[in-house]
């Protein structure tokens, strides 16, 4: 199915005379998803949840859009999201396995399908069983277990250790944050007599916010690399248990572990998901639980957390509960904004290492790209390298990336950091007790 399908051009006028009607939307979306045209599915999509954003079967929908255009981290938030119902459909847990498998996390991957294929065993599905060492008839184990230093299995939950390859030489722009994270963790490593001399340990908690797709992840991740620390990448499925007590066994574990392992780099994804206002949790004990269970650890009430650096991201921070804003938590904030200018043009750069091209103008390219996210600016170049592909595939004759193909691109593509600054706005003008935002009101020029 072409762009100039009849029926997709048809329903794009439908859709424009008429932006309010979910079913035409909706139909819209599959209709570009089978065509393999998943940017624009997914933009329909985010729409349509803007009309029904309680529907979990949309959500599935974006998800697996996000998966196909190979933009898993969005995909991992969306399935979070729904994972976090007590009622979520088994084909939930199947997605969020796939994307796991895609990132490398095997082990996270053949816990959820083994939960998706309990739920339903009509979702089984051989092959990916194979690739994940798991038969459809297979019981899940007592936990997850890693081999201990004496190569004996523990009992208490242990995940697997990632030691990062990249470092700071791997992420483009964001040289102020870079500096921040360098005085607070990197700095007291290697030089830790001279901090000791003014009583300042290794470690502590940076927690970072903004748009989605700046690029919060890969500096956690390359924070670890630079320093070579053990690294933990955590989402909420890591620690939510619908056991009563199992969740802050979980956030212990992961602490202890962390600690029992340092130079250490903890990070927390999406962290509102698990810090909430407790305000706002007055009918959940359960999570009221789980967020003093996170500040305990953050202080250190359970052990010492030198040389344990806690990062955490979340797109939403003002839903966070303000304990963890307390010296000693979370005791720097950092704003992180779209890539200025120069930042993206490094970002290009970046991505562009490993792929074929020929003298392309990276100023040029971001010159015209401004709010662009560093997730959009990869979708930029996927989208670029897809055009690529089809005209390789009619020639029989692969050609290298050059400036045109990016600029024609950049017109297919657009920034999806608007709609977080038009939340943003909200809380920047009638919220920012204490200057709390201040950082997004002056980028925003409020």
């Amino acid at each position: 199915m072409s762009e100039l399908d009849p029926t997709i051009r048809v329903l794009r006028d439908a859709v424009a005379a008429s932006p309010g009607n979910l079913a035409l939307r909706r139909h819209l979306a599959e209709l570009l998803a089978k065509a393999g045209r998943h940017d624009e599915a997914t933009e329909q999509l985010r729409e349509v949840l803007k009309l029904a954003p309680d529907d979990v079967s949309l959500k599935l929908e974006l998800a697996k859009s996000y998966l196909a255009a190979s933009r898993d981290s969005h995909a991992l938030v969306v399935l979070e999201s729904v994972l976090s119902r007590g009622d979520a459909p088994a084909e939930a847990r199947l997605l969020l396995a796939r994307a796991e498998e895609r990132q490398g996390r095997l082990e996270q991957a053949a816990h959820h399908y083994r939960e998706a294929i309990e739920q339903d065993p009509a979702l089984a599905d051989e092959e990916f069983g194979k690739r994940l060492g798991v038969t459809p008839t297979e019981e899940e184990p007592e936990g997850v277990r890693v081999k201990a230093n004496d190569g004996e299995e523990t009992g208490a939950p242990e995940f697997d250790i990632e030691r990062p390859k990249i470092d700071f030489s791997h992420v483009g722009g964001m040289a102020d944050i870079k500096r921040e994270i360098d005085m607070k963790v990197i700095q007291p490593l290697l030089r830790p007599d001279l901090f000791k001399a003014y009583g300042k340990k290794a470690g502590g908690g940076i927690l970072v916010y903004g748009p989605p797709g700046c690029g919060k992840t890969h500096l956690a991740r390359a924070t670890a690399g630079q320093v070579k620390a053990g690294f933990f990448a955590i989402g909420i499925h890591d620690v939510l248990d619908m056991w009563f007590g199992n969740s802050e066994q979980k956030m212990h574990a992961l602490f202890q572990q962390a600690r029992e392992h340092s130079p250490f780099v903890l990070f927390f994804d999406e962290v509102d998901a698990l810090a909430g206002n407790r305000s706002d949790l007055r009918n959940n004990s359960t999570m009221r639980t789980v967020v003093n269970q996170f500040l305990a650890e953050l202080d250190g009430a359970q052990g010492s957390n030198d040389g344990v650096l806690v990062l955490a991201a979340t797109n939403a921070p003002w839903h966070l509960d303000p304990a963890f804003r307390r010296p000693g938590r979370f005791d720097r904030v950092l704003f992180v904004p779209p890539p200025d200018e120069k930042a993206r043009a490094e970002i290009l750069k970046v991505i562009l290492k490993d792929k074929p091209t020929d003298a392309i103008d990276h100023d040029k390219v971001a010159k015209v790209t401004k709010e662009f996210s560093g997730a959009d600016l990869k979708g930029l170049i996927d989208v670029a390298i897809e055009e690529k592909l089809r005209d390789a595939m009619k020639s029989g004759r692969p050609e290298p990336l050059i400036t045109k193909d990016l600029l024609a691109a950049a017109k297919q593509v657009k920034p999806t950091t608007k709609e977080w600054f038009a939340t943003a706005r909200n809380y920047v003008l009638y919220s920012n007790e204490g200057g709390r935002y201040d950082d997004v009101k002056r980028y925003m020029n409020l």
